[in-house]
């Protein structure tokens, strides 16, 4: 009885892409804290003097990170909609 080999010859797997090359980048600015709304929302005025809407990360409020007016911020926007930002660090 002749025994045949129905496997296929390895070859390794596909190079993973990361999520990042999917996306488009990040823009990261700083601005300082201008109003306290309600839900975490914050109104944050840019060194360019413009005002966006931005709300804390989940890091930030993993760790209970407070922001009062004043505080100087780092935020990340989206290159799509630059009205709303994601704070993501306290200076």
């Amino acid at each position: 009885m002749i025994k045949r080999n129905n496997r296929r010859p390895y070859s390794p797997p596909p190079p993973r892409r990361h999520a990042e090359d999917d996306k488009e980048q990040a823009i990261e600015l700083e601005g300082t804290v201008a109003a306290v709304l309600a839900g975490t929302m914050f109104r944050v005025k840019l060194t360019n003097d413009h005002l966006v809407l931005a709300h804390i990360s989940g890091k930030m409020r993993k760790r209970f990170i407070r922001l009062v007016v004043g505080d100087r911020v780092k935020i990340e926007m989206s290159p799509y909609d630059t009205e709303k930002a994601r704070i993501v660090y306290r200076c």
